[in-house]
């Protein structure tokens, strides 16, 4: 298997990057909370024993968890991705050039450990020195945001994913989440695991603005055998499946796309909350959306660099053929429909996938856990009664960066 290589959603799991949270959850308030994408206030303590948990289970069985605090602190030691990142995070257009050059100025001389806390966790008017930029300062007060904090990175997945050879980085669709992409682009050209290159960049590495060409991780899954299945989602947008559809197909990394219409509203908000790869010829889905109707397309290159679009009558159909089997099991979220409701809500559905077979999910969603019992599927249980609250299971919170193919 090659280093930088996710061939499957199912194949053994060697890599993964986490982020645990700590100071962006500190800073999540009753009144900023809704605007950081977040239902409420979670406990910071108990959120932080959960995901440690989360980690230790895997790799109890035996997947390398890297942080994502680590990664970009020892991506801030190469001084050009300090320089970079700080440009990108606190640019003259957010603060003011005066007051743009202090605060770089003054993050520039912090510890990179405490520079990479501050980079997801965000800054205020009371962290700084009283005696920069006076007319500023007296607009705002000291708990006012100079950089707001990043509590969706505790998401790995959706900011960028990983696709056999090479990383799409992700154009995120909300603002909230959109300094997130800087982080990992930092990450992806300076850290030492991955700047001698060896593998593609597909999408989202450029300066732009990506406009509604908008594309989150929770939406891809890499099937295998040459298919990825992406969900065009609230946040993902035909416009970002378009640019990645045809940089796979550019770069020889995919022979088809597989792309399914799901509702555009938060109970669904990614693929990856109603279906998920659990074993070679099962998926977990919640039956009220993933619906036999789903409406469903096929794309593959045209030769020239453009695509064809081909409508699928019969979405399994088309998963099945890409995976060569005659017939694909469904497990249902479990219970009836008041209990399913509220477990795909909290996150039954989005399991992480450790090897066929084996996943991880929240020990709460009793009956789905059930279903899976039932259907062969082995579930390590983690405490999700702070994390879930975030809106997001073990998948959502899980980027791999190395996986088997199946």
């Amino acid at each position: 298997m090659e280093r930088h290589y996710v061939g499957s959603e199912i194949g053994r799991l060697r890599t993964v990057m986490l982020h645990r949270p700590g100071l962006s959850l500190k800073r999540l308030t009753p009144s900023n909370c809704q605007s950081l994408l977040f239902d409420d206030v979670l406990s910071v303590e108990r959120a932080g024993e959960e995901h440690d948990t989360f980690a230790a289970i895997l790799r109890q069985e035996g997947v390398e968890v890297r942080l994502l605090n680590d990664l970009l602190y020892e991506t801030l030691q190469v001084p050009a991705a300090k320089a970079w990142l700080l440009a990108s995070q606190v640019s003259d257009f957010r603060l003011g050039p005066a007051f743009a050059a202090e605060i770089r100025g003054w993050l520039g001389e912090q510890d990179e450990r405490q520079l990479a806390r501050l980079m997801t966790g965000g800054l205020t008017y009371g962290d700084i020195p009283t005696a920069f930029g006076k007319w500023v300062m007296g607009t705002h007060a000291l708990e006012d945001f100079i950089m707001e904090p990043l509590p969706n990175h505790l998401f790995t997945r959706d900011t960028s994913c990983w696709i056999y050879q090479g990383v799409s980085i992700n154009p995120m669709a909300k603002v909230a989440r959109q300094r997130e992409t800087h982080n990992v682009r930092a990450i992806y050209r300076w850290h030492p695991l991955f700047a001698d290159g060896g593998f593609t960049k597909y999408f989202g590495d450029d300066d732009l603005n990506y406009d509604h060409a908008t594309l989150e991780g929770g939406d891809v899954l890499v099937l295998g055998r040459g298919t990825v299945l992406i969900g065009l989602s609230e946040r993902t947008t035909p416009q970002g499946v378009e640019f990645l559809a045809r940089a796979l197909f550019a770069h020889q990394q995919a022979s088809q796309v597989i792309v399914l219409e799901l509702p555009k509203h938060r109970a669904c908000m990614h693929l990856d909350t109603v279906m998920t790869h659990i074993d070679l010829d099962a998926f977990s889905i919640y039956p009220e959306v993933i619906r036999k109707e789903i409406k469903c397309w096929t794309l593959t290159g045209d030769g020239h660099g453009g695509l064809h679009y081909r409508e699928s009558p019969d979405f399994l159909h088309a998963i099945g053929q890409a995976l060569g089997l005659d017939r694909i099991r469904l497990v249902a979220t479990g219970g009836d429909s008041f209990e399913a409701e509220r477990e795909q809500w909290n996150d039954a559905n989005n399991v992480l996938a450790l090897r066929p077979g084996v996943v991880v999910g929240y020990a709460r969603n009793t009956w789905t856990n059930e279903q899976y019992d039932k259907a062969g599927i082995t579930v390590l249980p983690i405490p999700g009664d702070e994390l879930g609250r975030g809106r997001g299971g073990a998948r959502c919170m899980s980027c791999p960066l190395e996986r088997d193919a199946i």
